[in-house]
């Protein structure tokens, strides 16, 4: 059985627990950690991972992150100066995390979710180097009434999550999701 089906059957156990309706918003969030290299594999089974919410009577919305940060600085003024000098975008990137927060509140807006709704978020790779996933996931957690599921790649240990594997992460009190043991 290879991880992303291992990761699968993980979630689909999870999600399929009858859920608590009074948990705190930091409660309701959903870590799926997964080996960064299976990104691709994951992203063409992102479906299967729909349909076990749906087979356990639940809601399912997705948004992908993968292109917001190139939408963001495209609407930049000075972007050009920001491609030509990179060094500059640590000073612009707090801005990114604001729209990346406004355009999902605003996709969350146009959708009718209720305590049933898992609303999943992948393409969270493209946020490396750029803004923290603990800062979008606190800014997220409290605007989703049902589970808010990050699929994360990378690892995690003691709670300590490290986006990439890249560098030192974040002590972040979510549910963990894993494919388990190699």
């Amino acid at each position: 059985m290879s991880r992303i089906d291992r990761l699968l059957e993980a979630f689909r156990s999870h999600v399929g627990i009858p859920w608590k309706e009074d948990l705190a918003a930091p409660q309701r969030v959903i870590f799926c950690v997964y080996n960064p290299s299976d990104e691709l594999r994951l992203r063409v089974r992102i479906d299967e991972f729909q349909l076990a919410t749906e087979g356990t009577n639940h809601n399912w919305l997705a948004y992908d992150l993968t292109d917001t940060f190139a939408e963001w600085l495209s609407t930049e003024p000075y972007a050009t100066q920001y491609y030509e000098n990179p060094g500059l975008l640590p000073t612009i990137t707090p801005r990114y995390l604001e729209y990346a927060v406004e355009e999902i509140s605003r996709f969350i807006a146009s959708h009718t979710i209720d305590r049933n709704h898992v609303l999943a978020l992948f393409g969270i790779g493209s946020l490396f180097g750029f803004v923290k996933v603990k800062g979008l996931v606190d800014k997220l957690a409290p605007e989703v009434p049902g589970r808010l599921v990050v699929f994360f790649p990378g690892s995690c240990e003691d709670n300590n999550y490290r986006l990439l594997d890249g560098y030192d992460g974040w002590d972040y009190h979510a549910v963990l999701i894993t494919a388990g043991k190699n």
